[in-house]
């Protein structure tokens, strides 16, 4: 790959799958597959453009439009469009191929892909917003549909903006179909989607809680760190608080927001204050300085939770953005008392915190740290943003326990292949909690991979 452009972000995704797979017995048991490795690690297609839209004071504005259509052996490619200065190529080929071993793991028709856009929605008018959404949709149409590609929200792109993207898509095709996912809840969006991230990966924890202490324990009484403030990190904490544990912190790109003392927990009211001034697109510094915020917690500029907080962390849910969990503060977790770490983030932990955390995995058997990656726990957004796509092809709406019933049964069914396939094809130690990270990426891989080999893609 000598003459591809160093790409950090995406080599660090695939190093970890091309890494679990070779410290596997997958490619002894079936060493064909390291050819499905190299194909499925090429994108199908990447698709770049320019998108130019007028501000508010009539000046031009261009940026870089993106989509990446990575791998469609399992259905249509499916995967979310991020608005966001940083995002570039590296960015969004990594966020691609995680999509496709994710979207595998839901048990769902979809393929995987991501795209997006360096444009920053922050600062923005709701004007200026909608003009860039046109702009960007007029030249993303011609690439995706209802079954050949499917996008949805992911940072920065809202239900506004989906609304924008949404109506230019049908004035051009002249189409009313399930394009995008994250629709508004009158007009073809399903119940349950802005919250299915956060409480599917509370709903994947709840089950390693429950395998690691041979349901003796559940949430109740648990402390939980938890990053960002986005949809992802209030969703999750108002589930974590709706299943009886404390939530200790929150953050946003800024700072952390922390729990002073051992006692006590945000409320749902505090997580709905902090959600109302992320919806105006404000910092949570705003609020840290109030006195019914000062008095309960600490501020901590340009900092993560994960090494500030007082006393022990039972679980913690990275849930901001990428790299968020280094390796100095995987020990400090453990270090904490942590016992059970899953990302609501996508590749939320470098890969020197994932050596940390299955290092202590494999040495301390029942009493270590348990991880489970991104690509597995938080499978809950996409898997319905897939019931979504099935309820637009229908024309039907189900209500929101059924879709909250389907979710909790996709991220169980998400736990129980990783953890069958790590002990058929990475078995632990004696005594050690199986390898959730082995056993999601050889479950997501070989699923697409005997795909592939059946559309000929290899052999």
């Amino acid at each position: 790959m000598s003459n591809l452009p160093y790409e950090p972000e995406f080599e660090q995704a695939y190093k970890e799958l091309a890494s679990t797979l070779e410290n596997s017995t997958l490619f002894q048991k079936k060493p064909e597959y390291r050819k499905a490795l190299q194909v499925v690690s090429v994108p199908e297609r990447v698709v770049q453009f320019r998108v130019v839209w007028e501000d508010d004071n009539q000046q031009v504005q261009i940026n870089r439009g993106y989509r990446v259509q990575f791998n469609s052996a399992l259905g249509p490619y499916k995967g979310g469009l991020r608005f966001h200065p940083s995002v570039n190529l590296s960015i969004l080929k990594f966020l691609g191929f995680e999509q496709i071993f994710k979207n595998a793991l839901t048990g769902l028709n979809m393929g995987g892909g991501k795209g997006g856009s360096d444009f920053d929605p922050k600062g923005k008018s709701d004007n200026e917003i909608r003009r860039f959404c046109v702009s960007f949709m007029t030249e993303l149409c011609k690439h995706i549909g209802a079954d050949t590609d499917v996008p949805a929200g992911d940072i920065g792109v809202t239900g506004r903006e989906v609304g924008f993207m949404f109506g230019q898509y049908k004035k051009i095709r002249n189409a009313w179909e399930g394009v995008l996912t994250g629709k508004g809840g009158t007009w073809g969006g399903s119940l349950i989607r802005p919250e299915a991230t956060g409480y599917g990966v509370v709903y994947y924890v709840e089950h390693m809680i429950k395998y690691a202490t041979e349901g003796k324990e559940s949430f109740a009484g648990k402390r939980v760190a938890i990053s960002g403030s986005g949809n992802v990190a209030q969703y999750a904490a108002l589930k974590v608080i709706e299943l009886g544990g404390s939530v200790v912190s929150l953050s946003d790109s800024q700072g952390a927001l922390v729990l002073q003392g051992e006692e006590g927990s945000f409320t749902p009211e505090e997580i709905n204050t902090i959600a109302a001034i992320k919806v105006e697109r404000k910092q949570i510094s705003e609020l840290a300085t109030t006195e019914a915020f000062s008095s309960k917690f600490k501020y901590i500029p340009g900092a993560r939770p994960w090494t500030n907080i007082t006393g022990r962390i039972d679980v913690a849910l990275p849930s901001a953005t990428q790299n968020e969990v280094s390796g100095d503060e995987a020990k400090a977790l453990i270090a904490a008392g942590c016992k059970f770490i899953a990302e609501g983030s996508n590749m939320g932990s470098t890969q020197d915190a994932i050596d940390v955390f299955e290092a202590h995995r494999d040495a301390n058997k029942s009493e270590a740290i348990w991880y489970a990656p991104g690509k597995a726990a938080n499978a809950g957004g996409v898997a319905v943003s897939g019931l979504e796509m099935a309820q637009n092809s229908a024309r039907v709406n189900w209500s929101r326990e059924e879709v909250d019933t389907r979710l909790k049964n996709i991220m169980e069914d998400c736990f129980n292949n990783g953890l069958a396939t790590a002990k058929e094809y990475a078995t632990p130690a004696e005594g050690a909690l199986p390898s959730l990270v082995a056993g999601s990426n050889i479950a997501g891989f070989t699923k697409v991979a005997e795909a592939m080999k059946d559309h000929g893609d290899w052999w």
